[in-house]
């Protein structure tokens, strides 16, 4: 597997189907890595991110 992936491959990689929630996504931080006119996502960026927007339920009784 690669380290970077085009927008379709990312998409894929989060599990989501919808080009609006990966630009949410990047709007919320996640990393892009522009050059010229190409854009990747890195496998690493994005494990990073979604650690980083974890968040612990609350057990409810």
């Amino acid at each position: 597997m690669t380290e970077y992936f085009g927008f379709k491959e990312a998409m894929q990689y989060l599990g989501i189907k919808s080009h609006n929630t990966l630009n949410y996504y990047i709007q919320q931080g996640l990393p892009v890595t522009k050059i010229g006119k190409s854009k990747k996502i890195s496998k690493t960026a994005i494990d990073d991110f979604m650690k980083d927007h974890t968040v612990a339920s609350a057990s409810q009784h």
